[in-house]
């Protein structure tokens, strides 16, 4: 293949396409958040991630799987944590078998906050990708996105 090869050109610009559709989408989500809520898309989806585990065997998540999960690094990650847990919204406490691990959790506080967060991202979301659609080139990933189910 060279650099010239059609079927790298067409591979690199489909990348060009779904960059430009995260990047869109990512934008106007944000814009609603912090307007709304004084949140990020980074400190939302860190609320969402945490407020799904729950207590028992295998309920909690490592900050190695958080950080997997809000694409974040592991410093980045605890930097965020740092940032709610000050803000009063996560609570972070030693884990009872394990003194090496720390558990976090998201407070009264962050839960109430990401519930009213949680129509804004989703309104967000949908009018992103209806203003995505109106370009040609985007139509096939925004339809590829409203087809996706969750992988759980």
């Amino acid at each position: 293949m060279t650099a010239t090869d059609p079927a790298l050109t067409a591979l690199a610009q489909g990348w060009c396409a779904l960059s430009l559709l995260h990047s869109r989408i990512e934008t106007h989500i944000e814009r609603a958040l912090q307007a709304g809520h004084d949140l990020s898309v980074r400190e939302y989806s860190l609320l969402d991630v945490l407020n799904r585990q729950h207590h028992g065997p295998g309920g909690h998540l490592q900050m190695r799987q958080v950080s997997e999960a809000v694409l974040l690094s592991q410093s980045a990650t605890t930097r965020l944590v740092t940032r709610l847990e000050d803000r009063g919204l996560l609570t972070r406490y030693l884990c009872d078998t394990d003194r090496r691990g720390i558990y976090t959790d998201v407070t009264d506080t962050g839960r109430t906050l990401l519930a009213e967060a949680r129509p804004t991202h989703d309104t967000a979301l949908r009018e992103a990708l209806a203003t995505a659609a109106e370009n040609p080139e985007l139509v096939p990933l925004v339809r590829t996105v409203e087809e996706l189910r969750p992988l759980v």
